[in-house]
């Protein structure tokens, strides 16, 4: 099997996201796959599997992008509140600054399949890190509710974004998803802290979101 890099994987990356999200994933043949990425249809086993490989690897291209930013992101931020604040916000400005990708990952991804639940566990994982040393930071530092259960909290911050991001996708785009940010930013926020109060939604951090 080929690396996999490339000007060629990248394409087929690319063109996967397009492609299953205008089709959905059970009407995204190999060849149309192909076809889009300009490639010819084996060119595609060179680097995949099968169709459910694509997927798997879209999703940790994407989320291992994603991930990679938002550590380098957040490592400027010290604050709990803030660090939680800029990864909604990057999660949030990510899904709305791409549509395909966003039905991808938010409807597409959801299958049943054995093969594509594993695939993606371990890029959902190293997310899942993220969000869980945002609450550790919160509760050492005293801002956070020292009596929070970290993988509970950590399924109730991630569900929460995940929640609100189909919602959107579901309805069609009939407002934006980052004037969602703030509200979720204050649920989760205030939820967390100590005394039912949080910091203010730093405004700032929407101009610098990456």
């Amino acid at each position: 099997m080929a690396k996999r890099t490339g000007e060629k994987y990248n394409a087929i990356i690319e063109a996967a996201v397009k492609v299953i999200a205008e089709n959905g994933y059970h009407n995204s043949q190999v060849s149309k796959i192909a076809r889009e990425a300009g490639v010819a249809d084996g060119t595609i086993y060179l680097y995949f599997q099968n169709k459910e490989d694509v997927l798997v690897s879209l999703f940790k291209v994407k989320m291992g992008d994603f991930t990679a930013s938002a550590r380098q992101e957040l490592k400027q931020l010290e604050n709990p509140y803030e660090r939680l604040a800029k990864l909604i916000s990057m999660h949030f400005m990510m899904l709305e600054a791409d549509r395909n990708l966003a039905l991808v990952l938010q409807i597409q991804l959801r299958q049943s399949d054995a093969f594509i639940r594993k695939g993606i566990a371990a890029p959902l994982k190293d997310y899942f890190k993220i969000v869980e040393e945002i609450i550790e930071q919160g509760i050492s530092t005293g801002v956070f509710r020292s009596d929070l259960n970290k993988k509970l909290t950590r399924q109730i911050v991630f569900g929460a974004m995940d929640e609100v991001a189909t919602s959107w996708v579901m309805s069609q785009h009939n407002y934006k998803l980052t004037d969602q940010i703030e509200p979720v930013y204050n649920l989760l926020a205030r939820a967390m802290s100590t005394d039912g109060a949080c910091q203010a939604f730093p405004a700032k951090l929407l101009n610098k979101a990456g």
